[in-house]
């Protein structure tokens, strides 16, 4: 007989068809980059929030094959209980089969409270709905063990908090009081737990088609799986459309592309559906000139990387901040000159790597020039922030943000659309799709350190951590991926140019 955990309750609650695949078939479960970096961020806000409220009692065991001893960690829970422990960690309890183990258990006068700690700021709290599933499991397994639970909180990082000379956890943390709010939730626990163990039990995969649940909030792993039998493209590839949308096409047996040809769709989205079946690109050259004509020289192409740390390092930043560490500028004096590259990587030693990167910035790009970005909305942010922090650079930080042009405006304007771009406009959609057969620009045949955005800014803060050959290693393949960047916005200006000539399709 199969148990519970909290997160096997919380996957059962997002959809039963997950909990039994996660059960008997892991093997089809897809992360995307973000999933480790999530974990350790997890682990850091956890472990310290262990602190919050004072001194404490941790009680993770651990098997010698690297696994939670539960039983031990039940015993020991029970133990630091009678004694009056003030706080506990990892507080561990079974009821009939159905495991938790709670963050922080915290004893008050008349019981106990619970305190679940998510990595996770405060900037949406109708995110913290998700969580009031875990939350009221929790507080139904330890009822049932006898606990006298007095008050249920959610523990999340802070997103007005600003680090200053030392970390202040009680500044950090919000505590957000989510007794009542769990109130429905609790209601149905009892109910749901026995419908899980039927799945958990059952040796049949459960016959549950897709949802709204299969992405936001939750983004569910199986997506790939769960769509295996639909036709390619289907609806689920439309560019630029809600994907509350796109279920109540699919409702509707709205599925292939063939079926949303007899639609209105948008502009653009017909464009996407027909050059499926014409197979040939969609060529507006008069939008595409009239991009082309808004550019002047020098033209300079700018990428940023940055890292977002879930418990800010760096003195008058906030949690998941985006701290700008490293750029790569490619640049054209002149319509015929040859490109050339500047670059910048902040030092490894986990200082604050702005004020050099805003000063080398303000070197490299002369005031009144013309810039490329990708998604100008990121830079111009990351600029922004910039010249806040240092009045005394913000007045050509802001020439540079004010004469920003987006590259991604001819493509998501429908002026210029490639069958293989799919349902994407990011840049990693549109180089390969302009550039099949390219591969200097394949960003599979970078060093794997990184590759990607995503592994840009996991890498980089470990980087002060690594031996010396693997530091330069790693940094050797930041400053390649991020070239990379700007390249591709080099060649992408260059395809246009071509099309709008008629030189190319």
């Amino acid at each position: 007989m199969r148990g519970l955990s909290k997160s096997k309750y919380t996957t059962f609650c997002q959809c039963p068809k997950a909990l039994w695949l996660k059960t008997y078939k892991p093997d089809v479960e897809v992360f995307d980059d973000t999933r480790q970096a999530i974990l350790e961020r997890g682990n850091e806000v956890g472990d310290l929030a262990m602190g919050l409220f004072g001194d404490f009692v941790e009680v993770t065991t651990l098997l010698p094959d690297g696994r939670l001893d539960l039983t031990t960690m039940i015993d020991k829970t029970e133990q630091e209980m009678a004694k009056g422990t003030h706080v506990i960690c990892e507080a561990s309890f079974s009821y009939q089969g159905n495991y938790c183990a709670v963050d922080l258990l915290k004893k008050t006068d008349k019981g106990w409270n619970i305190y679940e700690v998510k990595s996770t700021g405060t900037t949406d709290p109708k995110k913290f709905e998700k969580y009031y599933p875990d939350i009221a499991y929790q507080k139904w397994v330890l009822t049932q063990c006898g606990v006298n639970v007095t008050g249920t909180y959610l523990v999340c990082l802070n997103s007005n908090y600003i680090l200053e000379e030392t970390l202040d956890l009680l500044g950090l943390f919000a505590i957000i009081d989510v007794s009542k709010a769990i109130e429905n939730e609790y209601e149905q626990v009892q109910g749901r737990v026995k419908q899980a163990a039927l799945v958990l039990n059952s040796e049949t995969e459960p016959d549950i088609d897709l949802s709204e649940n299969c992405k936001k909030p939750y983004d569910c792993s199986f997506w790939i799986y769960c769509t295996r039998n639909l036709p390619k493209p289907n609806v689920f590839d439309l560019y630029n459309t809600l994907f509350k949308q796109k279920m109540e096409y699919y409702r509707n047996g709205i599925v292939s592309f063939d079926d949303l040809r007899n639609l209105s769709l948008g502009a653009i989205q017909n464009t996407q559906v027909e050059t499926i079946f014409t197979g040939k690109p969609f060529i507006n050259r008069d939008g595409i000139h009239k991009f082309l004509n808004s550019l002047y020289y020098p033209l300079y192409f700018l990428d940023f990387e940055t890292m977002a740390l879930a418990v800010p390092k760096i003195r008058g930043t906030r949690p998941f901040e985006q701290i700008p560490f490293q750029y790569s500028l490619h640049y054209k004096e002149n319509k015929t000159a040859p490109c050339q590259h500047k670059e910048f990587l902040a030092a490894s030693d986990g200082s604050d790597p702005r004020r050099s990167l805003a000063e080398q910035l303000c070197k490299d790009i002369p005031i009144n020039v013309c810039v490329l970005a990708y998604h100008k909305s990121t830079e111009c942010n990351i600029i922004k922030k910039l010249a806040e922090a240092f009045p005394d650079l913000a007045i050509h930080l802001m020439n540079i943000c004010e004469n920003i042009t987006d590259l991604l405006d001819p493509f998501k304007d429908g002026y210029y659309y490639v069958p293989a771009m799919g349902g994407s406009f990011s840049i990693k959609s549109v180089l390969p799709a302009l550039f099949p057969n390219d591969p200097s620009l394949n960003y599979h045949n970078l060093d794997t350190r990184v590759q990607n955005g995503t592994e840009a800014m996991n890498v980089f803060p470990k980087i002060k951590d690594m031996p010396p050959d693997e530091a330069a290693a790693t940094r050797e393949a930041l400053l390649r991926y991020c070239e990379l960047d700007t390249l591709a916005l080099v060649k992408v200006l260059e395809r246009l140019e071509e099309v709008a000539a008629g030189c190319s399709n």
